[in-house]
């Protein structure tokens, strides 16, 4: 009788409901479910890297909100004080902002802070353009959650010793991304790079190789390069940059040395037209980009063409 009671007694009911539930409805009570959370209450994922442009892509999926509502949930994580964190869907919460939604789907999921980064640039970086910047941040944000995780990594340099039979963080990324793993270092150098001159970066006016030699630069140099850059209308070649890093090294670098470097002349160098920028600038909205100024531009002159073109036809 007595073993009989022990038995009983060690049997252990947490709810009345597991008398009658299967176990196949308590695992879909576990599940995450979708759920319309406001918009209002979803804030952004801390040093985002990644841009959200209101662009002609942006318009269109903020129309298609409008028309049939979110198809695939965002992901967001509880906040401590309240309210919730985008992981991944910072696109989609736009869109539906665009189109006067109030609310999103979403999946809610407890994460701690490098699992959602992770989950933040994988999430991303499965976007169809990328911008060197945007790709440079988020395998850093990457690299360095790796690497609190437990993974090996040096975002400047190679290990050398290591004496793990592991993949180092840097080498598992690499594989991830169809990448070498110099290559990916070569990436998060840009992030030494000043905000001007990462931006000529993303304009395509800089090319990767002589911007990744720049990011050795010190901030007051790289703001003197800007500068003369910008006085001159020229960028440096990859020769340029690597002379230039070289001097920054042996502490020759100063403004008079980046404008000797800068206006000689380049091998196969082809004349160019410049206009004042006084004269055009006021043509467009301040917030216009060289990038976006030069394309308008050509915009409007291949408009100007094709009118021509039709008068001569008749």
């Amino acid at each position: 009788m007595a073993a009989k009671e022990d038995r009983l007694a060690s049997i252990k009911l947490t709810k009345v409901d597991d008398l009658f539930s299967t176990e196949e409805s308590r695992n879909d009570s576990q599940r995450e479910k979708v759920m319309d959370i406001p918009l209002a209450e979803i804030s952004e994922f801390p040093g985002h890297p990644f841009k959200v442009r209101a662009d002609e892509a942006m318009l269109e999926m903020a129309d298609s909100v409008k028309q049939y509502g979110v198809l695939v949930p965002g992901l967001v994580r509880p906040k401590v004080g309240g309210g919730y964190e985008m992981v991944s869907g910072h696109r989609r919460k736009k869109a539906s902002e665009l189109a006067g939604m109030e609310t999103i789907p979403c999946l809610v999921r407890e994460l701690d802070d490098d699992q959602a980064t992770i989950i933040m640039v994988d999430s991303n970086l499965q976007r169809e353009y990328i911008s060197p910047s945007e790709k440079a941040f988020a395998y850093k944000m990457k690299l360095e959650a790796m690497n609190r995780q437990g993974q090996r990594t040096d975002l400047t340099r190679s290990q050398v010793g290591n004496k793990s039979a592991a993949k180092k963080s840097s080498e598992i990324l690499a594989e991830q991304m169809g990448e070498s793993k110099n290559q990916i270092f070569r990436y998060v150098r840009l992030t030494e790079l000043t905000p001007p001159i990462l931006e000529m970066v993303d304009d395509k006016r800089i090319a990767f190789n002589p911007a990744v030699e720049l990011s050795y630069l010190a901030e007051k140099e790289q703001q003197a390069l800007f500068d003369t850059m910008q006085a001159e209308d020229c960028t440096p070649s990859l020769a340029q940059a690597q002379r230039m890093k070289k001097m920054s090294q042996e502490g020759r670098l100063n403004t008079d040395v980046i404008y000797t470097i800068l206006t000689e002349e380049k091998p196969n160098q082809k004349e160019k037209m410049s206009i004042q920028r006084e004269r055009i600038d006021r043509f467009f909205p301040r917030d216009f980009s060289e990038k976006q100024k030069e394309d308008l531009i050509v915009q409007l002159l291949e408009s100007w063409y094709k009118r021509r073109q039709r008068e001569h036809e008749r």
